[in-house]
C-alpha cells in the first residue's frame, strides 16, 4: 500500500502504481530524458578523443616545422579541430539545459505522486471505517469486491458470501426490497435509497448508484438518532403495508364496512357498502354522506360509545327495497370509529324456519296415537306429547319438571306400570346405553297389566335421544285371531273333498286346496299362488273335451258383464265329470269350486235317490259358496240397514252414548261400503270395461254437490271451504258422476290432513285447452318418500292424518283423470300444505271408453 511505502515518489515511480495519478507517458517522458543526456555524454567524449590526438599531432608538427609556413592539410586539421571543439561546447551547454529541466519535471513529479498517495490513504482510511461497506462490481461480468466492515451489533457477516446472501442475515421484507432494488441500479441504472433492517434488528442505510466504470452499494450503520428515525421510517412503512392489507381486505369483502373521523363524518368506505347504498363508487358514497344505517341504529351506536368502545349488536335497515338484518360490530377511538356490517336475514329466516318447524313437528307428534318422548344429552325430558301421558297415567306436573330418564323408569316401576326385572340396575343401565349408541335400538315390553309396548330408542345426531312406545296390544290380538282363522280357513279347504281355487282381480291364483289340483292333473307348481290364470287355462284345455276355461277367464278378468254367478258341467279327457261354480266375490276377487260328479252322472238312473243326495248337497255347497261371496257385502248392508233403524225416533228413545255408537257404525259401515265400492270402481278401470258417459258437466253444481258430500265431515273439525271459481267455465264435457267423485275424493282427502278451523281452498280455471281443479289444505304436507307412492293402492298413509283409509281415494281419482285423457299432479312441501291438481282437456279424446 502506498501509506506503508517510506520511500513515497520514487516508489510510485518505480512502481508504476495505477492510481498515482502520474500517466505512462509522463513517467516514460522522464526515461527519454535520461537517455539523451547519457547520449549527448557519449558523443562528446567520442569527439573528444581525436580532437585530443589532433591537437597533439599539430603541436609535435609545430614543433618539427618550428619557423616553417603552416601548410593546407594543417590548415584543413585546424579548422576540424576548431569545428569540433564548438560542436562539443554547444552539446555540452544543451547537456547542462536539459539536466535542468529534467531535474525541475522530476520534483515536480514527485510532488504530485506525494499529493495522490495522501489523497489515496485518506479515501482508503474513509472506506475502512467501521461503520459502513461498499459493494463495488467493476464490470458485469466480474464478482464484487467488499472494502470496509460494519458493526457487530449490525447482525452483518463478515465473510464475502455470506454478506452477500442478503436473505440470510436481513428481514424478508428488506432482503427481498433491496434484490429489487439492486437488479434495478444494475440493469436500469436506477440509483437507490432504502433503510433495511438486519435479523439482529439495526437499521441500516443503503445507497446505490452507477458511475461509468463501476456499480457501487453502500451500508451505511446509523447512529442512535439516525437509528430512531431509521426505525421509524421502518415502521412507518410496516404499518403503510399493513394498512394497504387491511384496506384490500376490506375491499375484497362483501359485507359493508367503513371509517369515520372524530367528528362521525365519513372518510371511507368499501365496495360493498357503495353498493349497499346504491351509490356510484366508494368516493361517492363518502362524498355525498349516505349512511348504511338508519338514524336511530346510528344513535344507539353513538350511547353505547359513551360507556364502552365496541358495540356489538344486530340491526335492521333497508337493502334495495327489502329489509335485513345485519350483525353490526363498531370500534370507537378518540380519533375515529371503524364499523363492520355482516349480513344475517338468511341466518335469522332459517331460525325463525326451524322455530316453526320444530312448534309444527311438535304439534303434529302431539296428535298421534304413538306415545313419544325426547330426551336431552342430559337424559332430561324436554317434550312428550299426550298420547305419553295417556300411556303411563303420570301427572303433567311432574313429567313438566324435566325428570331424567332414570328417574322416571323409577318411578314407573314404584307405581307397578313396567314389570320387575330380576336384575333392575343391569335393565335400566342397559337401557339407557341408548344416550351413547349410534344405531336405534328396539325392545319389547309386557306390562303388568297385559299391554304390549315396542319401545324404539332413537338417538339424536345432536345428543339426547328419542323413545317411541308403540302399543300393539290390540294389533297382536288382531293379528293372532287373523292368523287363527286362516289356519282355521286353510285346514277346512284343505280338507275338502270339492276344489276350490279363488283368484284375485289381476287375474292370478290368490288360493286353492290339493283337490283343485287333483280334480284338474295340475303339479304343485301350477297350482302355486300367483300364478296367472292363463297359465292354468293352458294346462287344463289340454284335460278337457270341452274347456270351460275360457269362461272362467272372462269372469275373472272382468270381461263378462254381469258379474253373476255360474254354475256348469265339464268333462275331462278320461272320463271325469266336473261341475264347477263360478261365484264373483265383493271384492273383485272370483272363487271357483269344483266336484267330481263322474260317479253320479254314471249311475244317475241307478242311483236316483243318491243322486238326490248329491243334489241336496251340491245345494249346500252352493249355499255355503253364496254365503262366502256376499260375506263382506250382506252383513254390510245389514250394519248399515239396522243402523238407519236405530237411528229413527220409532224404533226407541237413544241416550247420548247410545246415539254416538250409533252414529259411528254408521259412518264406519258407510266408510267400508266406500272402499267396497272403490274396489270395485277400480277393477272395473284395471279390466279395461269402464264406460264414461259423456256430457255437459256444470261446474257450479257439481262443486257444490261435492262440497254437500263433504260437508258433514268439514263441519266437525270447523274447516271452511273456499270455492273459487270466478276464472272457471260455465261447463264442459266428461263424465259429471266421476267428476263429482274426483272432487268428494279430493276434499276427503284435503279434509283428512287440514288442520282444525282451517281452510280448505278449492279452485277451478279454465286453460287453453282444457279445464284445471285444485284443492289445497294447509297440512303438515308430503315428505319426498310418500309423494312417490301415493297413487299406489292399498298403501294408507297417516302422515298427520286424523283417518286412516284403504288408501284408494287418490287411486281412484288419477284414474278417473287418465280415464278422461287428463293428468294429475301434486305440490306439497313440508310446512306448505298440499295442492292436488287435476287437469281435464276440453273434448275426452279415446281414452273416455276404455279399451
Amino acid at each position: 500500500m502506498p501509506g506503508q511505502n517510506p520511500h513515497g515518489a520514487g516508489s510510485a515511480v518505480s512502481g508504476g502504481h495505477d492510481d498515482s495519478g502520474i500517466t505512462g507517458s509522463t513517467i516514460q517522458g522522464v526515461r527519454l530524458s535520461w537517455r539523451a543526456r547519457a547520449g549527448l555524454f557519449l558523443t562528446s567524449s567520442v569527439l573528444a578523443g581525436p580532437l585530443a590526438s589532433a591537437v597533439a599531432h599539430a603541436e609535435n608538427a609545430a614543433v618539427a616545422t618550428a619557423g616553417l609556413s603552416i601548410n593546407t592539410v594543417e590548415v584543413m586539421q585546424l579548422a576540424v579541430f576548431v569545428g569540433v571543439t564548438g560542436a562539443a561546447f554547444l552539446s555540452a551547454i544543451v547537456l547542462i539545459r536539459e539536466r535542468a529541466r529534467t531535474s525541475a519535471e522530476n520534483v515536480e513529479l514527485r510532488s504530485r505522486v506525494a499529493d495522490i498517495n495522501a489523497a489515496l490513504r485518506r479515501s482508503e482510511a474513509l472506506l475502512n471505517l467501521r461503520d459502513q461497506r461498499v459493494v463495488v462490481w467493476a464490470s458485469e461480468n466480474k464478482k464484487p469486491e467488499l472494502i470496509g466492515t460494519l458493526p457487530v451489533e449490525s447482525g452483518a457477516p463478515e465473510e464475502r458470501s455470506a454478506f452477500l446472501a442478503f436473505g440470510r442475515w436481513l428481514m424478508p421484507r428488506s432482503a427481498a426490497a433491496l434484490e429489487h432494488a439492486i437488479a434495478g441500479l444494475r440493469e436500469k441504472a436506477r440509483p437507490f435509497d432504502l433503510v433495511i433492517e438486519s435479523q439482529a434488528g439495526a437499521p441500516l442505510e443503503v445507497h446505490g448508484r452507477k458511475s461509468a466504470a463501476h456499480i457501487l452499494v453502500r451500508f451505511v450503520s446509523l447512529s442512535e438518532t439516525q437509528r430512531s428515525q431509521a426505525r421509524l421510517k421502518i415502521d412507518n412503512q410496516r404499518l403503510a403495508a399493513d394498512h394497504d392489507t387491511m384496506i384490500g381486505l376490506l375491499e375484497a369483502l362483501k359485507m359493508p364496512a367503513w371509517l369515520r373521523d372524530e367528528h362521525g363524518r365519513l372518510k371511507w368506505v368499501n365496495r360493498a357498502y357503495a353498493d349497499a347504498v346504491e351509490a356510484e363508487s366508494a368516493e361517492a358514497a363518502v362524498r355525498d354522506a349516505r349512511e348504511f344505517l338508519g338514524g336511530q341504529a346510528r344513535e344507539a351506536i353513538d350511547a353505547q360509545h359513551k360507556t364502552h368502545p365496541v358495540f356489538e349488536q344486530s340491526l335492521s335497515t333497508v337493502i334495495e327495497g327489502d329489509r335485513r338484518v345485519f350483525a353490526v360490530t363498531d370500534f370507537a377511538s378518540p380519533d375515529g370509529s371503524a364499523g363492520l356490517a355482516a349480513d344475517t336475514s338468511a341466518i335469522e329466516a332459517i331460525r325463525g324456519e326451524y322455530e316453526r318447524t320444530v312448534r309444527s313437528h311438535a304439534d303434529t307428534l302431539d296428535q298421534l296415537n304413538t306415545a313419544v318422548a325426547i330426551f336431552d344429552t342430559d337424559e332430561k325430558l324436554r317434550f312428550f306429547n299426550q298420547a305419553f301421558q295417556k300411556l303411563w297415567g303420570l301427572d303433567s306436573g311432574f313429567l313438566h319438571s324435566a325428570p331424567d330418564n332414570a328417574l322416571l323408569l323409577d318411578r314407573l316401576r314404584s307405581e307397578g306400570k313396567i314389570a320387575e326385572q330380576p336384575e333392575w340396575r343391569r335393565w335400566k343401565e342397559g337401557l339407557l346405553g341408548a344416550y351413547r349408541a349410534v344405531e336405534s335400538q328396539e325392545h319389547w315390553w309386557h306390562l303388568p297389566d297385559g299391554k304390549t309396548i315396542r319401545v324404539v330408542a332413537n338417538p339424536q345426531p345432536k345428543g339426547g335421544v328419542t323413545w317411541v312406545f308403540e302399543n300393539l296390544t290390540e294389533k297382536m290380538d288382531l293379528e293372532s285371531r287373523y292368523r287363527t282363522a286362516v289356519r282355521v280357513q286353510g285346514e277346512t279347504l284343505d280338507n275338502l273333498a270339492e276344489g276350490v281355487a279363488v283368484f284375485g282381480p289381476d287375474g292370478r291364483l290368490r288360493l286353492s286346496n290339493p283337490a283343485f289340483a287333483t280334480l284338474w292333473g295340475l303339479s304343485g307348481e301350477a297350482a302355486k299362488p300367483n300364478v296367472h290364470v292363463s297359465t292354468i287355462r293352458d294346462l287344463c284345455d289340454r284335460q278337457a273335451v270341452d274347456s270351460p276355461w275360457p269362461g272362467f277367464v272372462a269372469a275373472i278378468t272382468g270381461f263378462d258383464d254381469e258379474r253373476r254367478d255360474r254354475h256348469g258341467q265339464s268333462e275331462l279327457n278320461n272320463g271325469t265329470v266336473l261341475r264347477y261354480a263360478v261365484i264373483p266375490l265383493p271384492n273383485g276377487q272370483v272363487m271357483m269350486t269344483f266336484v267330481d260328479v263322474t260317479d253320479s252322472v254314471h249311475v244317475e238312473r241307478a242311483l236316483k235317490d243318491k243322486n238326490e243326495a248329491l243334489e241336496k248337497s251340491d245345494q249346500l255347497k252352493n249355499d255355503f259358496v253364496q254365503h262366502v261371496s256376499y260375506e263382506l257385502r250382506s252383513p254390510l248392508t245389514n250394519i248399515i240397514g239396522f243402523t238407519e233403524l236405530l237411528s229413527l225416533p220409532t224404533t226407541g228413545p237413544l241416550n247420548q252414548k247410545q246415539r254416538e255408537y250409533v252414529e259411528h257404525v254408521s259412518s264406519s259401515s258407510s266408510v267400508l261400503l266406500t272402499i267396497v265400492n272403490d274396489i270395485l270402481d277400480l277393477a272395473t278401470v284395471d279390466a279395461g270395461i269402464m264406460q264414461l258417459d259423456i256430457s255437459e258437466v256444470h261446474v257450479d253444481r257439481t262443486i257444490a254437490a261435492a262440497a254437500e258430500l263433504v260437508a258433514d265431515r268439514l263441519q266437525e273439525h270447523s274447516i271452511r271451504l273456499e270455492v273459487d271459481a270466478r276464472a272457471a267455465p260455465k261447463t264442459f264435457h266428461g263424465d259429471e258422476i266421476r267428476i263429482r267423485q274426483i272432487l268428494y275424493n279430493l276434499l276427503s282427502n284435503a279434509a283428512n290432513y287440514a288442520p282444525e278451523a282451517s281452510t280448505i281452498r278449492l279452485a277451478c280455471r279454465h286453460l287453453a285447452d282444457g279445464v284445471e281443479f285444485s284443492v289445497h289444505d294447509d297440512g303438515p304436507g308430503m315428505p319426498p318418500d310418500v309423494l312417490d307412492s301415493v297413487f299406489r293402492r292399498f298403501e294408507p298413509r297417516a302422515n298427520g292424518g286424523r283417518r286412516r283409509g284403504a288408501g284408494l281415494g287418490l287411486s281412484i281419482v288419477k284414474s278417473f283423470v287418465e280415464l278422461h285423457g287428463g293428468n294429475v299432479r301434486i305440490e306439497t312441501g313440508k310446512d306448505k300444505g298440499t295442492t292436488v291438481i287435476c287437469t281435464f282437456p276440453d273434448m275426452p279424446g279415446i281414452r273416455a271408453a276404455a279399451e
